[in-house]
């Protein structure tokens, strides 16, 4: 069975963090076009912040995230800060305590994930948000699992379904958030929280792709 070491992976969080701050002013850009378009700039400030704490520390995964996900929630502004800090401190205490992770706790941080997301909005799939890209992700990597495939394989059925996902809040209209007040004028635009969504699951995927034994 496919497992990856928590214990050193906390550096999965310096590539997100690395990702994120080189999709600020695109991010930003698309933000901009429905939205405040200050999301690029507050995802960089939460992420390069955790950065900046965890940089040259040896910590675990679990960790990691627990760290970005307190910081997002107390320390940068608008909307996707609480949604997105919930996110990661529920991975984290999904992974806590857990030497070495699995496909089905991978799964499990996911969900969790999704969960605490939920708790807090009102959002569904269709909404054009951040869901548009979690759910398919979580669906396909949950299906690959069912149907057998290795952890690897999941991981890798999860990223385009993740894109797919980023990709079809083009043609959504905004039901959720500011975004919404524009109505049908919201068409033809990408979610600037389904994109980020995307960068961040590629990216833990990969890192979690990258340490599989």
């Amino acid at each position: 069975m496919q497992t990856f070491d928590n214990t050193n992976a906390g550096a999965i969080v310096l590539s997100l963090a690395d990702r994120i701050i080189e999709n600020r002013a695109y991010l930003s850009e698309i933000d901009g076009k429905i939205g405040d378009g200050d999301h690029g700039v507050n995802m960089a400030k939460g992420f390069g912040l955790a950065a900046d704490r965890l940089k040259d520390k040896q910590v675990t995964l679990a960790e990691a995230l627990d760290t970005l996900g307190t910081i997002l929630m107390t320390e940068i502004g608008g909307s996707m800060g609480p949604l997105y800090g919930v996110m990661f401190t529920e991975f984290a205490e999904k992974l806590d305590g857990i030497a070495a992770i699995d496909a089905t706790t991978y799964s499990r941080m996911l969900h969790a994930g999704l969960d605490g997301i939920q708790s807090i909005g009102s959002a569904k799939v269709g909404d054009k948000t951040l869901l548009d890209t979690l759910v398919p992700a979580i669906e396909a990597f949950d299906g690959a699992v069912a149907s057998g495939k290795s952890f690897t394989e999941a991981l890798d059925s999860l990223i385009p379904a993740a894109e797919a996902g980023r990709d079809s809040t083009r043609d959504l209209v905004a039901k959720i958030g500011r975004a919404s007040r524009l109505g049908e004028r919201s068409l033809g635009v990408l979610d600037a929280g389904a994109t980020s969504c995307a960068i961040i699951l590629k990216e833990l995927s990969l890192g979690a792709r990258s340490r599989l034994a």
